[in-house]
């Protein structure tokens, strides 16, 4: 089952039109797929006193955590589609991480660090989008995506093969680039 975790407000977005380019690759492959639209769902990606009571226990109380967490189990490729804010995750992918990758879900501890627990996700692709280009975000800008993201994130619980795509200059309005772009990830999908 491939999982795709959208992080766009707007679903006017070039960030939807990636989303309906891979759901459509998907079906033409007669792949198994299921979509997490994190502000669509209303997801709060703020965490409270609350919560953060029982993060350290590994537990939480909203019952969207366990909706993705449930998905999650199913999933062997997961696909997590974002634009790059201040060369970062927006705040609810951020949110999502924080509050669904929970101890003894994703990861346990041990005293040399984390041992992730996601390894059943075989593959992940990071697909994002952002007006800077790739080698700007990668050398100028700290390399979040890479360094924090998959490297240390993903990896931390347990998804190891990952690939990041970036498709960058995304508001100037360069119709022709975003169709080619479009074009190579129908076929890499």
């Amino acid at each position: 089952m491939v999982t795709i975790i959208f992080s766009h407000p707007w679903h006017g977005s070039f960030n939807k039109a990636i989303l309906d380019t891979i759901t459509t690759a998907l079906e033409k492959k007669k792949k198994e797929y299921q979509v997490i639209d994190l502000n669509k769902d209303n997801f709060n990606p703020v965490m409270t006193e609350g919560e953060l009571a029982l993060y350290s226990k590994g537990q939480h109380k909203d019952p969207l955590v366990t909706k993705y967490q449930n998905m999650l189990k199913k999933t062997d490729e997961i696909i997590f589609l974002f634009p790059l804010w201040w060369y970062n995750t927006p705040a609810i992918l951020k949110g999502f991480i924080d509050k669904v990758m929970l101890k003894n879900f994703s990861y346990t501890e041990s005293s040399t660090g984390l041992k992730g627990k996601l390894t059943h996700i075989k593959s992940a692709k990071v697909i994002t989008t952002g007006q800077a280009q790739r080698w700007y975000v990668k050398y100028f800008a700290g390399n979040m995506i890479q360094k924090t993201f998959i490297n240390a994130t993903l990896k931390g619980v347990g998804i190891k093969n990952a690939k990041w795509i970036h498709c960058g200059d995304v508001s100037k309005g360069a119709e022709m680039k975003r169709k080619k772009f479009l074009q190579k990830l129908e076929i890499s999908i």
